[in-house]
């Protein structure tokens, strides 16, 4: 018997049942990503990274300075560790307008690429390219024609992508959502490139960080770990273009800065992220980074365990 009670009593139902038609569950990987740091290779730093409960590193290392025999005893070493390396650093001007720089740049990529494949490391991070003045579709299109001529093959043999960072202050059109569009929608969509993202470069920007990191999920393969802190009591006074060149921002440790790691965090697991996340240490108050010999500094360490003390506060257990 249909009565006022019953019949009200079924509108919730209802409702969720449709719901649930629109929007149906997605199976979503569980986010449990690795979390790890950035910095040179050495034996003491992987040594040390393992020890401090960390799982993952992009690794700098200068492909001329290791042959095969070093490349093996690395690679061994890594592959005991269980250190999983996400990517290999790879900065530079891949459309230099010089032509000797721009084929200097090619030819170290390429040897970066190969050292990936021969260390089985998945992805190269660092700018897209860039030349001053010319029109932002002109520099597209050279970066989509140098990309595919030179690099493409060579990442498909050693089974490695390109990505880049939204860094803007070097030689990179990738600094943000304006120019990943232009990129992605010049690049066919299987094209081995994406994203390093690096969420504290678009905070000095200016930009919404959580924002662009959710229009652009899906093209995100490798994450830096970095916070910015805005000094308001400087930017007040001098704007963002001060005339006494007055630094109105600073990158610090996750934690220390204006980021909402919690927001940047939902995003990646509402995406279903499986890559890693590497701490990227460039925070002034725990300088210097290295010993001269490529090695962490205890005071360089400590800024890494603070930012690993944060991190674990917002993060479930790290995959093994």
């Amino acid at each position: 018997m249909i009565t006022r009670r019953n019949l009200l009593a079924a509108v919730p139902v209802a409702a969720t049942a449709a719901a649930a038609a629109q929007f149906p569950p997605q199976n979503r990987p569980r986010f449990r990503p690795r979390v790890g740091v950035l910095g040179p290779y050495t034996d003491s730093n992987l040594d040390w990274v393992k020890s401090e409960g960390f799982t993952s590193m992009q690794l700098r290392i200068d492909p001329a300075k290791v042959d095969d025999a070093r490349i093996a005893d690395i690679k061994s070493r890594i592959d005991k560790s269980g250190i999983y390396v996400s990517s290999l650093a790879c900065d530079g001007n891949h459309i230099d307008p010089d032509p000797a720089k721009r084929e200097k740049q090619i030819q170290y990529t390429i040897a970066c690429i190969e050292l990936c494949g021969k260390l089985g490391i998945p992805n190269i991070g660092g700018q897209s390219g860039k030349q001053e003045g010319r029109p932002l579709p002109e520099q597209v299109n050279e970066i989509v024609r140098v990309y595919t001529e030179k690099y493409f093959p060579v990442l498909e043999k050693n089974k490695v992508r390109i990505l880049w960072e939204p860094y803007a202050g070097g030689p990179n059109i990738a600094t943000g959502p304006i120019g990943w569009e232009a990129l992605f929608n010049s690049f066919d969509a299987k094209a081995p490139v994406g994203l390093q993202m690096d969420i504290s470069h678009l905070v000095w920007q200016m930009m919404d960080p959580i924002q662009a990191a959710r229009d652009f999920a899906s093209k995100i393969y490798d994450v830096h770990l970095k916070d910015t802190e805005i000094l308001y009591h400087v930017l007040h006074r001098g704007g963002i273009q001060p005339v006494n060149r007055a630094s109105w921002w600073r990158f610090r440790v996750p934690g220390a800065g204006q980021i909402d790691w919690k927001a940047f965090f939902s995003v990646l697991a509402d995406a279903g992220y499986q890559g890693a996340m590497n701490i990227e240490n460039e925070d002034r108050f725990y300088e210097p980074s290295t010993d001269g010999q490529g090695n962490f500094t205890e005071q360089f360490k400590r800024g890494f365990r603070v930012a690993h003390e944060f991190l674990k506060t917002l993060l479930p257990p790290v995959a093994a």
